[in-house]
C-alpha cells in the first residue's frame, strides 16, 4: 500500500500514524475550545480561560493546556510572583488554527437543533 484513500491520498504512509494523532489532538472537543477561546482574548490567565469554557474540569483543562503547549500549539509564560501567574496565549503556530477552529465551532452551532433532531428520531441516547 503505497497511499492512503480518498482525501488522505497526499499524505505518505510512513507520516499516516503521526498525522492521525496530530488531528486527534486538534479535533478533540476541549482543544477546540481552548483554542476558540484564545483566539478571541489574546492572553489569558488559567482561572479567566476556565471561565470561558464551560463543563471543562480543572483536571482536563491542565492536561489539554499541557498537550498544547508541548505541541507548540500554545505558549506558558510563568511569572515569578507571589501569588504566581501564569499566562496563557496561542502561538503562531496555535494561531494557524483559528479559523479552521472558529468554522468548526460555527458549524455545530449552526447545526445543533438539526442534530438534535436527528438523534432524537433515531432514538441516541445522548440527544441533548
Amino acid at each position: 500500500m503505497s497511499a492512503l484513500p480518498a482525501a488522505c491520498t497526499a499524505v505518505p504512509v510512513e507520516h499516516a500514524d503521526f498525522i492521525r494523532q496530530v488531528l486527534e489532538r486538534i479535533g478533540d472537543k476541549w482543544t477546540l475550545m481552548v483554542i476558540g477561546s484564545l483566539r478571541g482574548g489574546g492572553v489569558m490567565r488559567y482561572k479567566e480561560l476556565q471561565s470561558f469554557i464551560p463543563g471543562i474540569s480543572q483536571r482536563m483543562l491542565s492536561r489539554t493546556l499541557a498537550q498544547l503547549h508541548h505541541d507548540g500549539l500554545v505558549s506558558r509564560t510563568a511569572y515569578a510572583e507571589v501569588p504566581p501567574r501564569v499566562e496563557y496565549a496561542l502561538t503562531p503556530l496555535g494561531a494557524s488554527l483559528n479559523d479552521i477552529v472558529a468554522s468548526m465551532i460555527g458549524w455545530a452551532a449552526d447545526h445543533h437543533d438539526e442534530i438534535r433532531r436527528h438523534r432524537e428520531r433515531s432514538g441516541t441516547a445522548d440527544a441533548r
